[in-house]
């Protein structure tokens, strides 16, 4: 009987990618140990990765580690094909659509802050529209729109802010985390 061996090349993109896929997913962790007062309010913290990945690198790269960040952290909060892996999913998605445009908008006026505005709002939307459909099939739901606008205005700022600085930092070396 012979064993075949499997060996999987890897590039430094691919260990680059892992990289910040473990920083967005130790950071969506650290969203879901945050009480917040509102089920499905919470800080985006791993969207301060997507955001110095989707600069640094383009959309491609971020696409990867955010789609990674909602895959493990699905496996790893036990909610892998439930509901809420699937708003998770559905939200991520939605945002990487509207970021696909919104870095072909002028760089002097639109940056980390404006993109993370615009990409909570989007995840927000595709998680209302989801709810809507599937789970909550009443247009109360909308009830809440105003309420999920403003956490998605704060903390949309607030993490474009992170981002923007961390950006801006000339610590931070090319590979998107910090020199030490």
């Amino acid at each position: 009987m012979t064993r075949s061996v499997i060996r999987l090349i890897t590039t430094p993109e691919d260990h680059r990618i892992a990289r910040l896929a473990a920083a967005a997913i130790g950071l969506a962790l650290i969203d879901a140990a945050i009480p917040l007062p509102l089920p499905g309010v919470k800080p985006g913290l791993s969207n301060i990765v997507t955001l110095i990945v989707l600069a640094r690198f383009g959309w491609g790269t971020a696409a990867w580690v955010s789609g990674l960040r909602v895959i493990a952290g699905g496996i790893l909060l036990g909610h892998l094909l439930s509901p809420g892996f699937f708003m998770s999913l559905t939200g991520a998605v939605v945002s990487l659509f509207v970021l696909a445009g919104a870095i072909h908008l002028p760089r002097r006026w639109f940056g980390p802050i404006s993109w993370s505005v615009l990409a909570a709002f989007a995840h927000i939307a595709g998680q209302l529209l989801l709810a809507r459909l599937w789970l909550i099939p009443h247009d109360g739901l909308f009830l809440l729109v105003p309420v999920f606008a403003v956490a998605a205005l704060v903390f949309g700022i607030i993490n474009g802010l992170i981002a923007a600085r961390l950006l801006a930092d000339p610590s931070f070396i090319n590979t998107g985390t910090p020199h030490v």
